[in-house]
């Protein structure tokens, strides 16, 4: 790093906060522990003026930038790559709470506060913010904006861009762009927000965000349902769609082996009716009446479901800390599939009426290809979203399985996707390790015209670039 580049950093966010030394894995390693980037340094602004004067810095000085907030990302979007030219510019010192409005049901947040305190705010105002995922002890709402985070409420209340009314955001030339305004209808032109949200800081450095609130619910009930098959659980999704309506918050799906690997790694989570059906689904009903309406129609869902044969057997928590078990189990199987080893992840959208065929015939694909080859199935299956993945044979090594199938595997998936008219990206993004991907399962049109926004937002390839798409 030049003389006056390194000094111009430390001018603008101070000595203490510009790392160019030591141990830099907390910034250069992302969650899935991929081989580490090298960073040129990490940056650690405290402000919004302070990121400008970072990324006007870097823009004099033709230095690249990889924004990061709470580095969960599963997309190598977040992590410099290995040539120790990029400079990593860590949000995560930008976390206030600016304000809450809970007449207009909206909160004005930090890019770097972390999604648990913002849940916690939200609900110590009396109010929900209902984005809700795996990491949300750590991500930041940066980095939830960056990559149109999804999770467990979508199905009810949309993905991270839903719950979003403005933005604060740094250009590539260091200016300053502030869209917080919370309204919600605003017609003056280009929808500049939208542009930002899911782009991944390649377009700008999100800073700051207006987000929407909604009322408490007054009850929320969670049931599990297993469920004889794909087809079954489908329709189980369209009978708690008429019974619950709006209130239906979340529908996860997961297959008898992903549920397998959590009994096994961890046994002080109880599965329910593990041994009895294929898959399990874990379903959740918000009410703003009361908890007797929320329960009592739960019971009438669930009796149907036994009735038309979709589901099996089924249980109602009947408590909040019996509830929470459940869910805890369903955020278990990422973690107990890492505890089994390696694997090949996937993050892909189909649509709900075409899953059952698109597993069915992948399922046969993959075990025709590979024998012996292990698939762990679970997702969102209200909005359509698995994550469908695919661990080694039993007893096989799983860095030697990587080595030889991954790509194999990928192509395979992905084709099946496209065919049944999905995405290869539902809510991870696309970061590095997809954007080779694109071209094979996106439109020459759409990719031009995302070339297009980035040679007119980022000229000089500044901000993140290698991800997301190629120029």
């Amino acid at each position: 790093m030049s003389e006056a580049l390194l000094h111009a950093l430390k001018t603008a966010v101070g000595d203490a906060h510009v790392l160019t030394g030591g141990d830099l894995g907390a910034w250069e390693q992302d969650w899935r522990k991929r081989p580490p980037g090298k960073a040129l340094a990490v940056v650690r602004p405290g402000s919004t003026q302070e990121v400008a004067a970072v990324v006007r810095a870097c823009a004099a000085a033709g230095t690249s930038i990889v924004p990061q907030g709470g580095n969960t990302g599963l997309v190598g979007g977040s992590t410099p790559d290995a040539s120790g030219t990029q400079l990593v510019l860590s949000l995560a010192r930008m976390n206030k709470v600016r304000d809450i409005d809970a007449a207009n049901l909206t909160m004005a947040v930090d890019a770097g506060c972390v999604l648990q305190a913002l849940q916690h705010a939200a609900e110590d105002a009396g109010l929900l913010l209902p984005l809700s995922l795996a990491a949300e002890g750590s991500c930041t709402i940066g980095g939830n904006l960056a990559t149109n985070a999804g999770g467990t409420q979508v199905l009810r209340y949309g993905n991270a861009r839903e719950l979003c009314l403005g933005l604060e955001v740094v250009t590539a030339r260091g200016e300053v762009w502030n869209g917080l305004s919370g309204l919600r209808k605003d017609n003056t032109g280009y929808d500049l927000r939208d542009l930002f949200i899911g782009s991944e800081g390649t377009l700008g450095v999100i800073t700051g965000a207006t987000l929407k609130l909604h009322p408490l619910p007054v009850a929320r009930l969670t049931a599990w349902a297993a469920v004889p098959s794909m087809d079954d659980a489908v329709a189980l999704l369209e009978l708690a769609r008429r019974h619950g309506g709006p209130g239906l918050t979340g529908f996860e799906v997961m297959g008898r082996f992903a549920l397998q690997l959590v009994a096994h790694h961890f046994a002080q989570l109880r599965v329910p009716f593990l041994d009895s059906a294929p898959y399990g689904v874990l379903l959740e009903i918000s009410d703003h009446e009361s908890e007797a309406h929320a329960r009592a129609q739960f019971e009438r869902m669930l009796e149907t479901a036994l009735e038309d044969g979709c589901t099996v057997d089924a249980v109602v928590a009947e408590t909040m800390s019996q509830a929470q078990h459940l869910w805890h189990i369903r955020e278990a199987i990422p973690l107990a599939q890492a505890e089994e080893g390696l694997n090949i992840k996937h993050d892909i959208a189909v649509p709900v009426s075409r899953i059952p065929a698109f597993c069915a015939e992948t399922d046969t694909l993959l075990r025709t290809a590979i024998p012996g080859v292990r698939l762990v199935n679970f997702g969102h299956l209200g909005d359509g979203n698995l994550h469908y993945n695919v661990q080694a044979p039993e007893q096989a090594d799983a860095r030697a399985f990587l080595a030889a199938h991954e790509e194999q595997v990928n192509t395979l998936v992905y084709d099946q996707v496209a065919s049944h008219g999905g995405s290869i990206s539902a809510e991870h993004g696309v970061g590095s390790v997809k954007i080779d991907k694109l071209p094979r399962y996106k439109s020459p049109v759409a990719l031009e015209l995302m070339r297009t926004l980035k040679r007119a937002l980022d000229p000089e390839n500044i901000l993140n670039p290698g991800r997301v798409v190629r120029i």
